[in-house]
């Protein structure tokens, strides 16, 4: 498989990354202003509760069916027989927890009982989501076209049925209506991949072990990612909290889709080539993937610390500001997570060594569980978010322990000075303007783009390999691209003429 399907692929999923992180930008700012604090803590605490009960329908399936098919990609029979088995596994799982959920909100949801029940395709979706099978395929264009085709009607619907803070359960069905659709186009692709099985012959037990030892990972991932915020809700005892976390922690998270696209990308590409043992080309790309992260990440950190209160501001009304000040905290996520993802789900995981994974992950679930116990009842959404931020380092500090005699760890961290250091210039700058400049969206992309400006000048004066072959390959790019178009529109124009004469 060309080297070339990367960088294509890359560019699927970091288009569909970007219309993620710009829908917030058009949305957010609407919703906040028709749903109230309140009624947002709600939707993130309900949505915390159905993710959770469909982690457990999951069971670490779209990991293990993403590694296991990109094993055996030219196997025909093989991959038609792991991918049933699978289906088969998580209807199972699916319909158990279907069950369990079914209990759990008629007995213990007192009000908004409808709100939970909106969003049972987030409990049963692992019975018939296929997407893990295009990934493995690297068939990201197929995934991509329609996330971005359902992301636009999901963002249709809000502005045209979104009206009162009483619409909050029409808000959320359509946020799980569109999900849904975009799994179920996908069964029509299937065909061209897969073969309808021979049922008597599946075995879907025999997966159970390793799907297993993959979700517990994913359990321990989901305790800090959606545990706390139902710990906040509870601690708290108010949605207003969980609202001001929910806010901060997604506005911080947008530029991490940004940082994470190459991820899902690279992942099956690492477990192929692990396969065919070629350690030299996988030690390759995880260094790249770490210069990446240091490039993305240090100036998507310092640049929304610098420029939150004059983004928050306008984007979200004076009722939010307090989500400004969280924002300077959960900022530091971009890195952290950034890093860990190359560690964990870009090696880790590919390689086979889901058990160290495992352990990290777990280790980082304690300490979060642990200290969310005491900040978030002495600080509350500020314990939350320090208590997510020490955890995810956690994490990484594990994982790069276990992999140092793979990956210099010394290595891994210079590679990322040049950045900081163009990073801490543009703070400056940010900061600055950021006192300077009005609290409008004038005066917030005049921050962004004079700190980008300032930041990509000094990865010049600092002739940043990275950067500068980056830029270079895509001015090629572009301009053999333009070039084509031109020799095809003048040899038209030329047979055109010809005809006519």
């Amino acid at each position: 498989m060309a080297v070339a399907n990367i960088r294509k692929n890359y560019i699927y999923n970091l288009a569909y990354q970007i219309l993620t992180l710009l829908t917030p930008f058009i949305t957010m700012p609407y919703v906040s202003r028709i749903l109230s604090p309140a009624s947002i803590g709600l939707q993130s605490f309900s949505f915390s509760v159905s993710q959770t009960f469909g982690l457990f329908a999951n069971l670490g399936i779209f990991t293990y069916g993403t590694r296991e098919i990109s094993y055996f990609r030219n196997d025909r029979a093989q991959v038609t027989q792991i991918f049933w088995e699978l289906k088969e596994l998580s209807l199972i799982t699916s319909v158990v927890c279907f069950f369990i959920y079914a209990v759990f909100v008629e007995i213990y949801v007192k009000d908004h009982r409808v709100l939970f029940w909106v969003l049972l395709p987030n409990v049963i979706g692992a019975s018939i989501d296929c997407m893990w099978l295009f990934s493995a395929f690297e068939e990201f264009g197929k995934i991509v076209s329609r996330q971005i085709i359902f992301k636009i009607l999901d963002v249709a619907f809000i502005f045209i049925f979104i009206k009162h803070d009483s619409d909050l359960n029409l808000y959320v069905f359509g946020s799980v209506f569109f999900s849904t659709l975009t799994t179920i186009t996908l069964w029509f692709e299937l065909p061209k991949y897969i073969n309808m099985p021979d049922w008597k012959k599946l075995k879907p037990f025999r997966h159970i072990k390793v799907t297993f030892f993959l979700f517990l990972p994913t359990v321990a991932i989901q305790i800090y990612s959606i545990l706390d915020k139902v710990m906040l809700g509870f601690i708290s005892e108010t949605t207003i909290e969980s609202g001001y976390y929910e806010l901060a922690l997604r506005i911080s998270k947008m530029p991490l889709m940004v940082v994470a696209s190459l991820a899902g990308v690279i992942m099956p590409r690492i477990g192929w080539l692990f396969k065919q043992n070629d350690h030299e080309a996988v030690s390759s790309y995880i260094y790249y993937s770490f210069r990446y992260v240091w490039f993305i990440s240090v100036p998507l950190c310092l640049g929304l610390i610098a420029a939150s209160d004059n983004f928050i501001a306008w984007f979200l009304g004076a009722e939010y500001l307090e989500v400004a000040k969280l924002l300077k905290v959960s900022s530091f996520l971009l890195i952290i997570i950034g890093l860990a993802n190359v560690t964990g789900s870009q090696y880790m995981i590919p390689v086979g060594r889901q058990n160290q994974f495992t352990l990290t992950v777990t280790i980082g679930a304690g300490v979060n569980f642990i200290l969310n116990m005491f900040l978030i009842r002495m600080f509350y959404s500020y314990g939350a978010l320090a208590a997510s931020v020490i955890a995810e380092f956690s994490v990484l500090a594990c994982q790069l322990y276990f992999l140092r005699k793979e990956f210099s760890i010394v290595k891994i961290f210079l590679c990322g000075t040049k950045y900081i250091l163009a990073g801490l210039v543009m703070f400056v700058l940010c900061t600055v303007l950021n006192k300077k400049l009005p609290q409008t969206p004038l005066g917030t992309f005049t921050i962004i783009f004079s700190g980008a400006g300032v930041y990509f000048s000094v990865l010049l004066i600092l002739r940043d390999e990275f950067f500068i072959s980056n830029v270079r390959r895509s001015y090629e790019q572009f301009y053999s691209a333009f070039r084509n178009i031109a020799v095809t529109l003048i040899r038209n124009s030329k047979f055109g003429n010809d005809t006519q004469a």
